[in-house]
This record gives structure tokens, sequence and C-alpha cells, in this order.
């Protein structure tokens, strides 16, 4: 009801002012376009040194999403807190890289504050885990590992004006029995230095004397859950360290080694080209690594790892260690946030398209911790229709289509992307007949024919991949927004010259991709660009050097990694599990 009310409003406006532009559609389409962050202001005001009435914001989260967003934030406006159970940020892309020496972890990790001095402002942090969110009263309850105050807990409290949600992710186990006790998981940096320590550790027990070649061929099967890219990329990684590194320091157990990988669906690299899951999979046969897929792991013991196979019983596999990466789950202070907020029923929680989390005043979330609720175009279709039929005849023509088509791909973004699936040039080939004749201009529609072309184009939307890039381009689009934020609370609808136009000063987010890579060993890498570019082979990975090494957030990073890159090439990896 509030969407079509206020695109009715939208309309009358419309029609009493002609010189207005029919671009105000949009606005009033979004439900909140128009209004879109001015919402957000709150009465509450802090005073910091120097400066008066800076808004209070908090920044919950120092990974892809909460860094990108600090790095392009005007710091000046606000008066700007982090807190974060980890001081650094991290290249969490090169996780599997750590884990068998390739990289050393300090060159991934760039400290917080070393970041925030560059900005030139003042900005606290906080290294702490923030226990509870209350959106009423406006505070983050927070605790810290180091107690340091009076009360020996370090427990205390931030109030805030703008809380920009960044938490993250955690593995998810899919409350497997076992998986927790016994398995390691490639979220953070500890975790790539327990890998490290565990290989090596099967390699010397394997070496131990007195044990059997069964006993050897257990320590040394090494199994990673899950056939996503990291698992993938962790796989292949491992296999190199083994074959050129570590077949030649053990040389009596290299022959024992077994690296497999199992997958629940039909193929790994579901996400990727179907032509890249096709090259991954055989490159993985000939490398001797075992891909079980279509099988599901149920349990796991010290000992063995328990799945079964749709049809088959239970299959028991011994293991010396054994790697989860099956997904993302939501962290605990997130789910009671969702609970508070109503979305207690959601798996992750909902924002809108500009990253606002609903009925919180200031309140944004991004990252892997949230996704974005993309509004269907079904939702808002009459009064899409009462707009643009201007002479309230009940029919539309083709120009009335074209009229308002600019601002529907604005405000809906999977009309775009189902055009662009379908091989469509136009919006108006929606409507064709059923033999492929294109509408005619003098043709009418009605909103029945409306509504049937209209419903297709809303199974285009998809919740957007948690992927560092979505969360780094989500950290910069919300830094922008609130370095216009006060410009927009002075004029909700944006200079004169904007208002005219009927635009906000804020688009929706969109998310552009730029591209994926899958590391698949022995200095070979798939990669799937725009444009539906697939290139695989020895020269994608001098690509994958080039992009990784320019993605690194300081020159300090992008040196260390390229150095330890050059050494890797020199000497082999360390094998040392210091």
């Amino acid at each position: 009801m509030r969407f079509a009310a206020a695109f009715e409003a939208a309309s009358q406006a419309i029609r009493r002012r002609p010189k207005f532009s029919r671009l105000l559609v949009i606005c009033a389409i979004g439900a909140g376009g128009v209004l879109a962050y001015a919402d957000a202001k709150s009465d509450h005001s802090f005073d910091t040194p120097g400066t008066t009435n800076k808004k209070k914001l908090v920044v919950l989260g120092t990974g892809w999403a909460g860094t990108s967003f600090l790095r392009n934030l005007d710091t000046s406006q606000y008066d700007v807190q982090v807190v974060s159970p980890r001081n650094y940020f991290l290249f969490t892309p090169l996780l599997p890289s750590v884990t068998c020496g390739t990289i050393e972890p300090r060159s991934i990790a760039e400290p917080i504050r070393n970041i925030m001095q560059k900005k030139g402002e003042k900005i606290q942090f906080w290294e702490a885990e923030c226990d509870k969110i209350d959106p009423i009263n406006k505070k983050v309850l927070c605790r810290s590992n180091v107690c340091t105050n009076s009360d020996g807990k370090g427990e205390f409290a931030l109030d805030y004006d703008y809380l920009v949600l960044a938490l993250g992710a955690k593995p998810n186990t899919f409350n497997t029995p076992g998986v927790v006790e016994n398995c390691h998981f490639l979220k953070e940096i500890e975790d790539t230095q327990r890998i490290r320590r565990s290989v090596m550790n099967c390699f010397e027990r394997a070496c131990l004397p007195g044990l059997s070649d069964e006993e050897k061929r257990n320590n040394l099967h090494f199994v990673i859950v899950g056939g996503g890219p990291t698992g993938v990329e962790f796989a292949a990684e491992l296999h190199d360290f083994v074959t050129e590194d570590l077949a030649k320091l053990y040389p009596t157990v290299k022959d024992l080694v077994k690296i497999s990988v199992i997958e629940a669906g039909e193929h790994i690299l579901t996400m990727f080209d179907k032509r890249i899951t096709e090259f991954a999979e055989e490159k993985f046969q000939r490398d001797g690594i075992d891909l079980k897929t279509n099988f599901k792991v149920v349990k796991v013991t010290d000992k063995d790892i328990i799945m079964t196979n749709g049809s088959s019983g239970e299959v028991s596999v011994p293991y010396g260690m054994v790697v989860w990466s099956t997904g993302i789950g939501t962290r605990p202070v997130i789910l009671d946030f969702m609970k508070q907020v109503q979305q207690a029923d959601r798996r992750v929680l909902a924002t809108d398209e500009w990253l606002r989390v609903p009925n919180c005043d200031g309140v944004y979330a991004l990252g892997d911790c949230a996704t974005i609720s993309q509004r269907k175009v079904m939702e808002d279709i009459a009064a899409i229709f009462r707009v643009a039929d201007k002479d309230y005849s009940g029919t539309l023509t083709v120009k009335a289509i074209k009229d308002v088509l600019k601002d529907i791909c604005e405000r809906y973004p999977q009309v775009e992307l189902y055009l662009k699936s379908q091989h469509m040039k136009d919006f108006v080939d929606l409507f064709s007949d059923e033999n492929g004749n294109a509408l005619k201009q003098s043709k009418e529609l009605d909103i029945e024919v409306f509504k049937k072309a209209v419903a297709r184009v809303d199974s285009q939307v998809k919740m957007l991949p948690a992927t560092a890039q979505v969360a780094a381009q989500q950290g910069d689009y919300l830094a922008k927004c609130f370095n216009k934020m006060k410009i927009c609370e002075e004029q909700p609808e944006g200079p004169l010259r904007i208002r005219g136009s009927g635009r906000h000063r804020f688009h929706p987010f969109r998310y552009r991709h730029l591209g994926q890579f899958a590391p698949l060993g022995g200095e070979q890498t798939a990669a799937q660009l725009p444009g539906d570019w697939v290139s695989i082979g020895h020269s994608t990975q001098w690509l994958w050097y080039s992009v990784y090494a320019s993605k690194q957030v300081t020159w300090r990073t992008r040196f260390l990694v390229m150095s330890d890159w050059t050494r890797k090439f020199i000497y082999g990896r360390d094998s040392s599990c210091m």
C-alpha cells in the first residue's frame, strides 16, 4: 500500500505540473527512493574537539565491506568509531596460499590503524566483539578480550546515530555432528596456521617407525569437504605443495599421499561457466585428486568421515586431516538482531537496495552478514500502470511504455538482466505476440497483458554472491552515500537541477561483476571475465598474479605478496610449522 500511495502521489504531481519530468516515477516506486537516506536522520548529536554537531557513526567489522567503507568515507563529517575482534584487514582470497607456505600470514594482513591513519582524521578503534545490538536505544554492547575495565569484564556500550553492520559470516556446519570438534575451517589467519601445522604433523606421524602402510595412508589422507572456490583452490594448492616440495623432504611416504574433495552436488565450481567446471574436474582427475560428487557428509569422528550417496548406505572413510569449506552461516549477534527487527524467519539479514535495514533508524548492513531484498516489479505493477496511463484509458501504447522504461530499469535491475539473458534489444520485446512479432506502435495493452509479460522478468531476481568483490563494492557505494548525506538531509530530493529531473541523489546499489578466478594448481588458473569470456591456462595464472597484487590495500602488503611469490619460485614453499 505504501508503494502504491507513493506512486499515485507522484503521478498526480506530474499531471498537475507537466514540466516535471516523468523520471519522478522511480522515486515514487522506490517507496523511500526520494528519502532513501534522509529518513536516517537523528536528533542526537555529539561534540568532538574543534567540531560541533557531528553525527556518531559506529562501524562493526574490518573485513572487505567495513574496510572499503572506511577507506572511501569522508571521516571529517562524522565521529567515527570502529569495533572489530581483529585489529587488521585480511586479504581473504589468498588464505589457501598461506596454508601451504606460498605466502606468509603477515603479507596479507594490514593493521587497521595504519589504514585509518591515512584518512587524516581521528578515528577511534576498539578491538572487541559486538555481543548485542539495541536498535531501539541506538546502542551496541561490546566485550573486549583484553580486560581493562574496573570490573575486569572488558564490557562497554557505544551510542550511535548511524550504525554500519559489516560483521561478515561464520563457517556453515549445517549442524553436522563432529565438524566443530574435528575439522579445520578456512576463514581467519589463525585457521591457515592450524592447517599448515596439521599438514606437517600428518607427514611427521607417517614417518614414525612401526606404522603399517595402511596407517601411513590414513595419516596422509587429506579431505576437503566442499567443492566451491575456496575448497578447490585449497585442494590445488595442497597438491602442488605435496608434489613440488614435500615429496622431496619425505620421499619414503610420498606415494601414500591422497587428496579427496567431497561435494554434495553433481559438480564442483557450479558458480563458474560449464567449461571451467569441466576443465577443473578433468585436471583434478589427471593430478590424482579424488573427486567424490553427490556425497553428503553426515558425521565426522576423530578418525573417520561418514558420508552417504543417495540410495547407498553410509560410507566411512579414514582421514589424517579434514578442511570444512561448505559455505557461510550467520553470526549469533546478527541472528539475535534479526529477531528484534522481525526477520527471524530469514537465513540472513535483509536490507533494501540502499543497504538500509528496514524498520531500523540509521542502521545499514553490507557484506556477508546481509543480502539485498530486491523488490519485484509485480509488487508495483498497478502503480506503474497508472502512472504510464496518463489519459486514463485503461490501456498502454508503445510510446507510453517507453516513456517510463528508463525509470523502470533504474528501480528494478532485474529488467536489464532479463533483457540481456533473452537477447532482447528493447523492453517492448517483452510484449511480442505468440508468433514473436514485435508490438506495433499503435497497439494497446491492458493491465493483464502487461502483468503477464512483466511476471517473467521477476524470475531474474537473485541474491548476490557472498564474495569479497560484492562486499568491497557495497562498502564503496555506502561511503559515497554517506559523504553526500549532509546535503541530502538539507535537500532530500537533491539540488534543484536534480530535483527538476526527478531523480534522487542516491541510486540503488548495483553490483558490477568484474570476473572471478579459480586457481587449479600447476601454475594454471581459470578465469571467467565479463562478457562471458573464459580463459584457462598458464597465461591466466599471470593475470591472476597481477590482479591479486593490485587489489592489495597498501603498497606494503603488495610488496610482501610479490616478494613471497618470488621467493617461492626460487626457494620453494616454506615447510616449517612455526
